[in-house]
């Protein structure tokens, strides 16, 4: 169904580029990849990655539960430092919040993104589900068309696509020959190009790594995200994901956009909703 599995957790391209150091108590130091940028800024959901590994590093519990990020200015490639701080510690879930600032030329610090997060240990979960949810309706992976595929690149450049298996239901790809549906819908098949399995920092990458729904709305551009807020509910079973996406409302400028991440096991294992600026 996908990609061979050539790089295990721990050892891909995606973990090499979340890597963070410890430089002192509370403050890592990280250079953010080119290779995860869209339209020239760097994707929401690998900054969300980055600042979770810095976490997970800081809190006593290794997973995130919830993660809410609030995205202040444009992340560009190169050296970053993350500011981690223990909120609160109890038995079960710990609570830390995390800054990732850079520099400009000048010397001048500014702040990218500020996180809050809650972890846990996904493997402590109980193991009953009582859930009206249902995976979304994608068709298999062959049927479904890739980056290579397009008639077209993706406008303003998306580097990021080469770093990831993404493989988009077509109902919801109608934008790309320039017949977008209008429904505000995104559904994918989605994995990292280099056979890596999901783990719950990739699901952080997930949540926003699909085309925005603008695309299927007949808008075009950058669609930069204000807030996101991630629950993950379990750890992913191997194999690529399901990823739905839709948005309902687009007023004022901003519009949201609500995800589910379904895994090859059939579990919903990540939802989240996030606030964009609409192209203009």
């Amino acid at each position: 169904m996908a990609q061979a599995v050539q790089a295990s957790i721990g050892d891909s391209e995606f973990d090499r580029d979340t890597a963070v150091t410890l430089r002192a108590p509370g403050v890592h130091e990280a250079r953010l990849s080119a290779g995860w940028t869209i339209f020239g800024a760097v994707n929401g959901g690998y900054l969300l990655a980055l600042t979770g590994r810095a976490l997970s590093g800081t809190l006593p519990h290794p997973d995130p539960f919830t993660v809410s990020a609030h995205y202040l200015s444009a992340s560009r490639p190169g050296p970053a430092v993350i500011r981690t701080e223990t909120v609160r510690t109890g038995r079960t879930l710990s609570t830390g919040q995390a800054s990732l600032v850079q520099y400009e030329e000048d010397g001048t610090e500014v702040e990218r993104i500020r996180v809050l997060a809650t972890h846990g240990d996904l493997d402590g979960l109980a193991p009953e589900v009582r859930t009206s949810a249902r995976p979304p309706a994608i068709p298999p992976y062959e049927r479904c068309p890739g980056p290579a595929d397009a008639p077209v690149s993706l406008p303003g450049g998306a580097e990021i696509m080469d770093r990831l298996a993404v493989r988009l239901d077509p109902a919801t790809a109608g934008w790309v020959l320039g017949a977008p549906s209008g429904r505000g819908e995104m559904r994918g098949w989605f994995g990292l190009a280099d056979g890596r399995d999901p783990d719950p920092l990739a699901l952080l990458l997930a949540v926003d790594a699909l085309p925005p729904t603008s695309f299927d709305l007949g808008l075009k551009g950058w669609t930069p995200t204000v807030e996101l807020t991630v629950h993950i509910r379990c750890r992913p079973a191997p194999g690529p994901l399901r990823v739905a996406i839709s948005t309902r409302n687009l007023a004022g400028g901003f519009l949201e956009e609500d995800a589910e991440i379904w895994d090859s096991a059939d579990r919903l294992v990540a939802q989240s909703r996030q606030l964009a600026k609409a192209p203009l």
